[in-house]
């Protein structure tokens, strides 16, 4: 389907949702998705892409979406799934759960990035959606949020990596921390920095 085709999409579909994930990046913790229908009678102005939003930006839009979309629903999955699947995979299982999570089912999605998951819904990939359709951009706010949340929980549980901070992504702190304290059941030990390390350390101790 054409990209010019964003317009007759929304005319011809009562019900659409934008669907996001992020995550794809960090050497810890899930990929996490989010999937939005919003509601037509309750504009949300300023809708963008999550990254280029400050976190105060990124909360206050948060708490505008979950209380003007129809719907909206957070999926993901986890470290063994990734591990299992690879991360593009996973990132598509993300959305895929993500949009079945919504209360409505949506007649048409529109999915960040270049390709749709594997489902019945009609729906189009679209290559930086996140700043050019306003649905995948509550997503991708949603996405973001709620994947930082756990983020900075498991930051408590596990600290020294500077999880708070670095959201998982493979910083010269986290690094230089996962250097002197070894991978958490929380790394993505397929992830080249990671599995380096545990090779390193096995080889040490042969």
């Amino acid at each position: 389907m054409p990209v010019n085709s964003f317009a007759a999409n929304s005319e011809c579909y009562a019900l659409i949702a934008g669907t996001d994930e992020v995550g794809r990046g960090p050497l810890a913790g899930d990929v996490v998705a989010a999937a939005v229908i919003l509601d037509q009678n309750k504009p949300i102005a300023g809708l963008t892409d999550s990254k280029k939003l400050s976190a105060r930006q990124r909360e206050n839009y948060f708490d505008i979406i979950v209380d003007k979309a129809q719907c909206y629903a957070v999926g993901r999955a986890s470290v063994a799934e990734i591990e299992s699947i690879n991360i593009l995979q996973a990132s598509l299982l993300a959305m895929r759960r993500a949009v079945k999570g919504l209360l409505q089912s949506p007649q048409f999605v529109y999915v960040d990035g270049n390709r749709c998951p594997d489902w019945d819904y009609p729906s189009e990939a679209v290559v930086k959606g996140d700043s050019l359709i306003e649905c995948i951009s509550a997503a991708s706010i949603i996405a973001k949020v709620s994947r930082d949340r756990e983020m900075q929980a498991l930051d408590a549980r596990y600290p020294g990596y500077g999880f708070a901070t670095n959201m998982g992504y493979p910083t010269a702190a986290h690094l230089a921390a996962l250097k002197t304290l070894g991978p958490t059941p929380v790394h993505r030990r397929s992830f080249a920095p990671v599995a380096q390390l545990l090779e390193a350390a096995e080889e040490a101790n042969l």
